[in-house]
């Protein structure tokens, strides 16, 4: 199979939360590009016009669907209306998450729960229902987690001080591991992103206070940009990925390499 061919999406169907913005936009407009047909989950309604909007501008095969991840009973009626919609998943993008900082010893417990239940909870869900209605019947799949670099390293609490978020991203790496073993049965593989700090509405309070600290920290002495996960969110959703699963690698400049 020639190398164009391995990173061909024609005709795959990718669902991807939090895909209205950010890095979930990124990444839906590099699998766009590359022939897939995005289905771009949120929970705010114009926000998703705005981002159908731009894909179409850039011949995207886009659909758009309102949902809140918190309430976990609407998952499985969400994942089966995209299936009546497109008849299959090929790739899940669990993007959707939520921070929320404060020091340990002052951190609410229903913070803690509101990210633990977006960040992990909601994506155990996702992952369980698009594999069972979809993914494990067709024997084949792929599942990108979006960790990151606070899942993986313990951060300066005058960086970070995001326990929940840290701890639910570690949770998450972890989940990518154990799934990715499970379901490697059904030719699924999983895999997660750990992005280092990357301008988005989510980073913009910590980048604000800290980019000094964060580009003497990473060795590009740099951000992350809009083209940074582009690739490797095409690699890890094609066959050009399929000897690959249970890795969580980061896209962070070096910030978890020194």
């Amino acid at each position: 199979m020639s190398v164009k061919k391995l990173f061909d999406l024609d005709g795959r169907v990718a669902l991807i939360t939090g895909g209205s913005r950010g890095l979930g936009l990124q990444m839906a407009e590099a699998l766009g590009e590359m022939g897939a047909t995005v289905v771009l989950t949120a929970r705010k309604k114009q926000e998703l016009i705005n981002a159908q909007a731009r894909l179409q501008g850039l011949n995207v095969k886009v659909f758009t669907v309102v949902n809140d991840l918190q309430d976990k009973e609407s998952i499985e009626p969400m994942v089966k209306g995209v299936l009546n919609n497109h008849e299959k998943i090929d790739i899940l993008i669990n993007n959707a998450g939520a921070a929320w900082g404060c020091p340990a010893e002052d951190h609410p417990i229903d913070g803690w729960q509101k990210v633990i239940d977006l960040n992990l909870t909601a994506v155990f869900v996702l992952s369980q229902t698009v594999g069972r209605l979809s993914m494990i019947p067709k024997k084949n799949g792929k599942i990108i987690n979006i960790a990151s670099i606070a899942g993986l390293v313990g951060t300066d609490p005058n960086f970070m001080p995001t326990i929940a978020y840290n701890a639910s991203k570690g949770g998450l790496v972890n989940f990518t591991r154990s799934l990715a073993a499970e379901w490697a049965q059904y030719r699924i593989t999983v895999n997660a992103i750990a992005p280092g700090v990357f301008p988005s509405k989510m980073s913009k309070g910590m980048i604000d206070r800290a980019e000094d600290f964060i580009l003497k920290q990473t060795p590009l002495n740099r951000l992350g940009t809009e083209q940074d996960l582009k690739g490797l969110c095409v690699l890890l959703a094609s066959d050009a990925s399929d000897y690959i699963t249970g890795q969580t690698i980061a896209v962070d400049g070096g910030f978890t390499s020194v």
